[in-house]
């Protein structure tokens, strides 16, 4: 029997009843962390070490934002990292904070669309373990659907982002895609994202 982390872990959650949190953690699951605990290692290699097992421990390894921005770091090509990461690990928790938010703005840009990010308060309070294991998934799953060869580790740990995605671009990829699309449709034209139906299936908007 595990004791709840939840008193060591943090000050009182202004504004959210006890019965709530208890419901955020009840979403939080260990079986993933297992797999994304070995997933940041494979990913990262050995030096990152491992975390006490368990929410908090989980928590109090990723919170000052190194690991996180090693492992976005990991998933591009020598001389293109998106995050710089410190030598020394920051101390101070606006340091530590910026450097969480550093790796979320990575991870958006990698293609980990907005309804999948975590807030940095969600890990450095812990008021939502469970959606940072979900932003870890979305970066995961895209991973190993992009299939660039940057992505370590059994890809069955993921299920590739196949079809959800065919509706998600960033601003550069819709400019870029602008150009290939025209070339298929013989014109520039209309060539926006209001154009990208897959297979002339009607277009769906998510809100």
């Amino acid at each position: 029997l595990q004791l709840s982390p939840n008193m060591a872990n943090k000050g009182p959650s202004y504004g959210m009843s006890r019965e709530v949190q208890s419901k955020i953690e009840k979403k939080y699951d260990e079986e993933l962390e297992e797999r994304l605990v070995e997933w940041i290692v494979v990913q990262c290699g050995p030096d990152v070490g491992r975390p006490d097992r368990g929410r908090l421990g989980f928590q109090v390894w990723l919170k000052n934002g190194v690991i996180l921005s090693k492992l976005v770091n990991s998933l591009y090509p020598d001389g293109s990292k998106p995050v710089k990461v410190p030598e020394n690990p920051p101390s101070m928790v606006f340091k530590q904070m910026e450097q969480v938010a550093q790796f979320l703005k990575a991870a958006e840009d990698y293609g980990v669309t907005k309804t999948d990010m975590f807030q940095t308060v969600d890990l450095f309070e812990g008021k939502d373990m469970a959606a940072v294991q979900r932003t870890l998934m979305a970066l995961g799953s895209l991973a190993v659907t992009k299939n660039d060869g940057h992505y370590r580790g059994d890809p069955n740990w993921f299920m590739k982002k196949a079809q959800e995605h065919k509706r998600e671009f960033t601003e550069s990829q819709l400019q870029e895609g602008k150009h290939v699309i025209g070339l298929q449709m013989g014109s520039n034209r209309g060539a926006s994202q209001a154009g990208m139906t897959g297979y002339g299936r009607p277009r769906q908007i998510i809100s």
